[in-house]
């Protein structure tokens, strides 16, 4: 029953034992995020939150399954401008013609583009996409996507550096701005 949703966790360290993802496996996830270390300051409030009890014990729902699903409809009432579907397909066909990538991204890349850019702008309080919605998840969309080709992997070519640079190559589509808030969800 909807909503359906799937989190996977990734420890980089950890990997003995397992193999990597293939390709089309990897191409299934929407959007992948590197979380990092905390600050020293964030760990230290961490350890402090630790003190009582442990955080898990206390965390409750912060949404309905139904709020959840009228949220995923509410995002499919974004507008998305022609221009700005073409400035989607623009960058994933880039990807697939750069001299450094071995693979470049899939259709399923350009749908997934497509659909978190419709939930960035939702999220920023807007019924429509901008070029900046697209640009600000491109590299959590396509990262995990891409296979640099040997010779750059070599050469110590980032992945996040080619999505730097064909954003920055590939024009930004001029958009009229529509009403700033998102329609309402029906229940």
């Amino acid at each position: 029953a909807p909503p359906f949703l799937i989190i996977a966790t990734q420890n980089p360290v950890d990997h003995e034992g397992t193999f990597p993802l293939p390709e089309a496996q990897l191409d299934r996830f929407l959007i992948k995020l590197s979380l990092g270390y905390p600050t020293q300051e964030e760990e230290s409030q961490m350890l402090e939150m630790l003190k009582k009890q442990h955080p898990l014990e206390s965390i409750g729902p912060v949404a309905t399954a139904e709020q959840l699903v009228a949220c995923q409809r509410l995002v499919r009432t974004v507008h998305v401008d022609e221009k700005i579907r073409h400035y989607i397909t623009q960058i994933v066909h880039a990807t697939r013609q750069h001299h450094d990538l071995a693979l470049g991204g899939s259709p399923r890349a350009s749908i997934a583009l497509y659909r978190t850019s419709d939930a960035i702008a939702a999220i920023r309080g807007r019924n429509y996409v901008e070029p900046d919605d697209v640009k600000s998840i491109v590299p959590s969309v396509l990262t995990h996507r891409l296979i640099l080709r040997p010779e750059s992997r070599l050469q110590n070519v980032k992945i996040e550096e080619l999505l730097t640079d064909i954003l920055d190559e590939t024009e930004v589509p001029l958009i009229a701005p529509r009403s700033p808030k998102p329609a309402p969800a029906s229940s």
